[in-house]
Order: C-alpha cells, then sequence, then structure tokens
C-alpha cells in the first residue's frame, strides 16, 4: 500500500488558491489561505494506484502547526480523505482522480487556528510523506468566521487596501498623513506571525478577539521599549533621511530586530498604524482612528482640571489627566460571543499600561457600542478589567474640563470659562475614497441630544454605586458682577507668517470695571504637554458700564523669542481678571501651524509600462530663503524605489518646479507621495492617486 501511495510530488497551486483566498497580493508561490475556505491541492503518484476505494479508506491528511503540535490541543489535526464534506471541521474530498494522480478538495474551519501550518499525507496509520507548508489566516469574507464583514467595499478598504490616511492636527484644522500599512508586503506576514509567536498559547490563536488583544499589547511594549526621545534641535535634511516615518513594515522591523528606522515621542502615534498593518496582515480588519481633544490618563474621571498662572499660560499638570489635541488608536471588527449579542462590530484596542503580570492584560479591547452607550457594568466572563477600560474611554471622550488661576501667592481660582468638551471629530479614512470620514456618532450622541443627557445620567449614577465621586459635574462660579471673553482666531497660522485674533470683553453691568488683560502663546505638544512660552502681553483696560470691546492683534513669528519646536501646536490664550473682585474670565484656541504647500501635477489615468512625468512645485511664501532642499518620491507600483533629488534654494516670495519621470510596473489604483526637507522644515508631504491601466487598455 505504501508502495502504490508512493508521492511523487504535490502541487499546492499556490497562485490559484491564493487568488480565490485575497492573498495573492502577499505570494503566488507560497500557499496562504483563510480560514473556513476550501482550497485544491494535487497527489501525483509514483506508480498507478488501481484499487482506489480500498486505498481511500487508509488515506488520511494531517494538519499541524505550532512547536509541539498535539491532538490534544487542536494544533494537529488528523482527518480522512473522503467524498464526505463537513463544513464544521476539517476534511478532504477527491474531486478528480486517474491512474497516477489526485486532484483534493480541502477546507479548513471557520474556527481553526491560525498560523504557519505543515500539510503529510498518512496511510495506515503512518505518516508517510510531508506534502508541504501554508499559513492560514482570518477570513473576513467567510460568514461563520468572527470576523466576517459583510459589505465588499468595506472588506477592500479595511483588510486589503495598503494606502492609508492618518488624521493628526486639530479638530479645527485637520492634518492628512499618506501612510503606507504594507500589509502584503514581503516580510510583513512573517514578521507578524513572528510577533505572535512571542505568545506561547497557540491552541488559542483561533480566537481573533485574543489575538488582537496579544498583538496590542505585544505592539504597545515593544513602542514603549524602542521610542526615543524626540531631537528638538533642528536636524540637517541628510540626517533625517534615515529616521522617516513613512509606512508600518520598517517600523515593525525595527521594534522587532532593533534593526531599521526608530520612532520618536513625538511620532508615538504610528502604534495605532502599526498595529492596523499586523491585524489587516493576519485577516483582521482594521482601521486607524483619530480623536481630537481626548482626554487621557483620567482614570475614568468626567472631570479634568487644567491650571494656568495669572499671564494666561499653562502650567503643571492634573492628576486627572490632561486633554490631548489629537489621539490615534486602532479600531478592529469581530463578533464577541463572551458579550451580550449588540456588542459585536468595532472593538477598540485599549492599551492598559499595565505593569508586570499577564501580556494579556497589557491591552483591553473594548466595544465601540459600549463607549456609546456608556455601559459600565457590561457582564460577561472578562467584565471586571473590561469595564474599567470602558469607563476610560467613555470619559475620553466625555469629560469637561475645568480652568484655575493659579496666583502668585500660591491660591487657586475657578475662572468663568466656557466649559471645554472632549471628544471631537473623532475621524477615519472613508471607505473607498481619501475623504475623512467623521465618526464621532459611532462614540457619543449628539451634544446636548436626550440620549447624550440619559446616558451621561446613567454613568453618574454608575459611578456612584462603586465610589464616592463628588467631581463629575464642573463646579459652580456664582458671577455676582459678570463679566465675559470671547477669543476668535484662525484655525492655523502660516509658518513664519502672520494671522489676526480678536479678544472680545463685554461689560453687562451699570458699572464701570478695571481690568487686567494678559494675551498668550505657548507651543504645545500633540499630548497637551506644554513645549515653550512664545509670546505674552499684558494690557490694563477700564470698561465702561454696558460696553462691549473688541481688541483685534496680530500673530508673528517675529513676536516670538523662540521658534515652537517641530510637530507642535499654537495654544493662544486670553484671562481677563476683574480687578475688583479678582474674578477672571478665560479663552483658548488651539492653532495648527501651517506649512507651505507642495503640489503635484501629474495624469489621473496611465499606462503600465509607459513613461509617465509629473512635476513637482513649491512656492517659498516664507520670509527666509528655503536652502538645502531635498524632495524624495516613492510609490508602490509606480517607481521601484525612493529616489531622492538635491534642488537649488527656494528665495522667498518664489517658486520652485521641477520634472520628473519615472515608469508604472502594476495595474491598478497606486498612490504617488513626494517628501520635501529644507534648512526650514522636515517632512513636508503631499501625494496624489493614480490609476494604471493595461497597455491594451485606452487611458
Amino acid at each position: 500500500m505504501g508502495q502504490a501511495l508512493a508521492i511523487k510530488s504535490c502541487d499546492l497551486q499556490a497562485a490559484r488558491n491564493n487568488e480565490e483566498h485575497h492573498t495573492k497580493a502577499i505570494s503566488s508561490k507560497k500557499l496562504i489561505l483563510r480560514r473556513g475556505q476550501s482550497f485544491t491541492i494535487t497527489l501525483h503518484f509514483r506508480a498507478p494506484v488501481h484499487s482506489f476505494i480500498s486505498t481511500l479508506k487508509k488515506v488520511a491528511l494531517i494538519a499541524q502547526t505550532g512547536e509541539q503540535p498535539s491532538q490534544s490541543n487542536k494544533t494537529q489535526v488528523i482527518f480522512p480523505v473522503s467524498s464526505k464534506r463537513d463544513q464544521k471541521s476539517w476534511y478532504a474530498a477527491v474531486e478528480e482522480r486517474d491512474a497516477t494522480s489526485w486532484t483534493l478538495s480541502v477546507i479548513t474551519p471557520a474556527d481553526a487556528i491560525i498560523g504557519h501550518y505543515s500539510l503529510l499525507l498518512q496511510v495506515s496509520g503512518r505518516t508517510q510523506h510531508t506534502l508541504g507548508h501554508f499559513t492560514l489566516l482570518f477570513n473576513p469574507w467567510c460568514k461563520e468566521d468572527a470576523v466576517f464583514l459583510e459589505n465588499e467595499a468595506q472588506r477592500k478598504e479595511y483588510l486589503l487596501n495598503q494606502n492609508g490616511l492618518i488624521y493628526l492636527g486639530t479638530a479645527d484644522c485637520i492634518e492628512t498623513k499618506p501612510w503606507d500599512f504594507g500589509q502584503f508586503e514581503r516580510d510583513t506576514l512573517n514578521l507578524s506571525l513572528s510577533l505572535l509567536g512571542m505568545d506561547k498559547e497557540v491552541k488559542k490563536w483561533s480566537n481573533p478577539a485574543y489575538v488582537a488583544q496579544i498583538l496590542g499589547a505585544l505592539l504597545h511594549a515593544l513602542k514603549e521599549k524602542n521610542v526615543l526621545p524626540s531631537s528638538r534641535t533642528h536636524v540637517p535634511p541628510e540626517e533625517s533621511l534615515p529616521n522617516k516615518c513613512r509606512g508600518s513594515v520598517s517600523i515593525l522591523h525595527q521594534w522587532l530586530t532593533g534593526q531599521g528606522r526608530p520612532v520618536y515621542d513625538d511620532q508615538a502615534w504610528v502604534l495605532a498604524a502599526v498595529t492596523c498593518t499586523v491585524l489587516r496582515c493576519l485577516g483582521i480588519p482594521a482601521r486607524v482612528i483619530t480623536t481630537f481633544s481626548s482626554a487621557q490618563g483620567t482614570n475614568g474621571e468626567l472631570l479634568i482640571d487644567e491650571y494656568y498662572n495669572e499671564e494666561g499660560l499653562q502650567i503643571g499638570e492634573s492628576q486627572k489627566g490632561r486633554i490631548w489635541i489629537f489621539q490615534t488608536s486602532t479600531e478592529c471588527w469581530m463578533a464577541r460571543p463572551v458579550l451580550p449579542k449588540r456588542y459585536g462590530g468595532w472593538q477598540i484596542l485599549f492599551p492598559s499600561h499595565s505593569k508586570g503580570g499577564e501580556v494579556l492584560e497589557g491591552c483591553d479591547l473594548v466595544p465601540v457600542r459600549a463607549v456609546k452607550e456608556g455601559t459600565l457594568s457590561l457582564k460577561s466572563a472578562i467584565s471586571l478589567r473590561l469595564n474599567h477600560a470602558i469607563s476610560q474611554l467613555f470619559a475620553s471622550v466625555n469629560a469637561k474640563c475645568v480652568v484655575w488661576k493659579c496666583c502668585e501667592d500660591g491660591t487657586l481660582e475657578l475662572t468663568d470659562s466656557s466649559t471645554k468638551y472632549v471628544g471631537n471629530n473623532i475621524s477615519t479614512k472613508g471607505v473607498g475614497s481619501d475623504r475623512c470620514e467623521d465618526i464621532t456618532q459611532n462614540y457619543k450622541y449628539p451634544e446636548g441630544s436626550l440620549q447624550e443627557k440619559e446616558v451621561l445620567d446613567r454613568v453618574k449614577k454608575e459611578r456612584k454605586k462603586y465610589r464616592r465621586d463628588n467631581s463629575i459635574s464642573p463646579p459652580s462660579l456664582e458671577t455676582i458682577d459678570p463679566l465675559y471673553l470671547f477669543l476668535e482666531a484662525p484655525s492655523s497660522l502660516p509658518l513664519r507668517g502672520d494671522a489676526q485674533f480678536s479678544v472680545t470683553l463685554i461689560n453687562p453691568s451699570n458699572q464701570e470695571k478695571t481690568v487686567k488683560l494678559t494675551i498668550g502663546v505657548q507651543a504645545m505638544y500633540y499630548n497637551g504637554v506644554p513645549a515653550a512660552e512664545l509670546w505674552k502681553e499684558k494690557l490694563p483696560l477700564t470698561l465702561s458700564a454696558n460696553l462691549v470691546k473688541r481688541i483685534t492683534n496680530s500673530l508673528f513669528f517675529s513676536n516670538f523669542e523662540q521658534n515652537p519646536p517641530e510637530n507642535s501646536f499654537l495654544r493662544l490664550t486670553a484671562m481677563a481678571t476683574h480687578l475688583e473682585s479678582n474674578l477672571s474670565c478665560f479663552a483658548q484656541e488651539d492653532i495648527a501651524i501651517c506649512r507651505p504647500l507642495l503640489a503635484i501635477e501629474m495624469p489621473e489615468t496611465v499606462k503600465q509600462y509607459q513613461p509617465l512625468k509629473i512635476s513637482v512645485s513649491i512656492h517659498n511664501s516664507l520670509d527666509m530663503p528655503m536652502k538645502n532642499c531635498l524632495i524624495t518620491i516613492f510609490g508602490k507600483g509606480l517607481i521601484h524605489q525612493e529616489k531622492t533629488y538635491r534642488l537649488s534654494s527656494v528665495r522667498p516670495g518664489n517658486a520652485l518646479k521641477t520634472q520628473f519621470q519615472f515608469t508604472p510596473t502594476h495595474v491598478g489604483l497606486q498612490r504617488l507621495t513626494v517628501e520635501m526637507d529644507c534648512n526650514m522644515f522636515q517632512n513636508l508631504t503631499n501625494y496624489k492617486n493614480v490609476r494604471v491601466v493595461d497597455p491594451e487598455h485606452p487611458a
């Protein structure tokens, strides 16, 4: 019998199977499959098989994964080759045959363990031949898989699209950053499974929730280990090139091997992007989201204190956390059978910052629905830690902030300020387009709505069950002699340019008021930490009864004693203090620093293997020359490898326009990214999409 079934070769039909399993972009030579879906292999025998039925009864296949495969923990499965089909378990059936070959249809169950597998042929209870190796991934196309995503456009976006967009900046001035997820690059799958391999509970790799949590915890730990302090001094363009953050793969490689491009602490948002890459690579739909004005470090408190000195500049840090200008995180899509039914769908990977303990405790998987509904007592087997994470995320998008004035004598005075709301403009890339999609409605009910009030009231009652909490409502400030202050400022300020702002003071009383108005500008990092004091001004004012006074001023870079650090924001503050009552009003605006525009001109559609010309231009709107200009161009399927060009200086008020030519190699929608560095700034980036068509197709 063994001789009759001596294997000459096994054709795993990788190209065909990968095409059917949506993995051809990863490889056409190595077999990469998605669970719950059949694949085809062909066995070629050295000698004719004459007695098919009797031989078939003694033939089985073995699929095994992990370092020590075992049937007891389901890392080894032995299943017969037959004509019966059972889609809930492993099976193989002969679809076609002749004397010297069998074509088998093999299916894996929708809850199989993911990872690298070996496939073996067993005859009469003995392992006879290794047929080959394959990799098994989660399957969003399979209804029985927990990661099933019904909409094909969403599958293409959240699983197959490598060209991402990440949103940074402020709620009023959102910056779009192109990002290369690279989930189908040559090394990404092995890097992702190597990362997962740090966890030894291979038998649990069938559960996407477990896999997502493990990966989230491991990546968070690796990020904390590998992130370097940012350089606050200017780096020459030539030295900055090795440290560019343009995509996930080089960063993942750096974190796992110590070789590659490092990440700096002002680029810590790349954790969300790298996590998204690994999840998509393994078959879990994922996306990066950005929350603007996000309350962090609150431990679930719904009130944040901010402290400003008498000059209106932020100082110190509240023990109840602070408001970040923006915060990025990763969502992934899956069913959650251990939770109540309606809590499947989008889940937030939330690093818990735990020290020590199990790896799984380093990251929670929080249903977005639970955050919106304020479900702090979710009943499940994992509810204790999960409920704490829900509480923190609920606060991150619902907390309110009050401002305190720190007097010179050390006392604190509550200011009369408009309560700041958090959790604004929660954004992600739109499906099938480059538009920014606002998904705030997924996280909270409309501000001021009856549903929002009901949720907030329920959360406050729920919190009081567990501890005394008198800080969930902002303290009141009874102003006997009111004074009102409003601040209007632009959402962005041109680099080394100027912009106007106005302060409006209203004295609604019938008495004259003597007021000290202080206006200040600070540089702020994205995590709400002050970077530098840039400018301040004090104005003594006398406000007549029933007066509305508007003061207009301009912000000039030349007014600042020092330039804002790279990747920082401007915080403009105004504080008006009534000298008789010592009561203060406060207002604040965060301003993005807007850099020159890098323009790209190119056709929308081009032919494969046909030379393509593009034009890149930049207008120097600064008051100083742009020197040491370097332009880097890159784009998968368009350029074999990134190219860097040194350009001449650009004088103030002048424009520089340069043409480049390259040859597209891959059909489909591709992205060209252009990046510029000079003595004045780094990482000035723009991109443009182009559709590459077959040469016979009319462009």
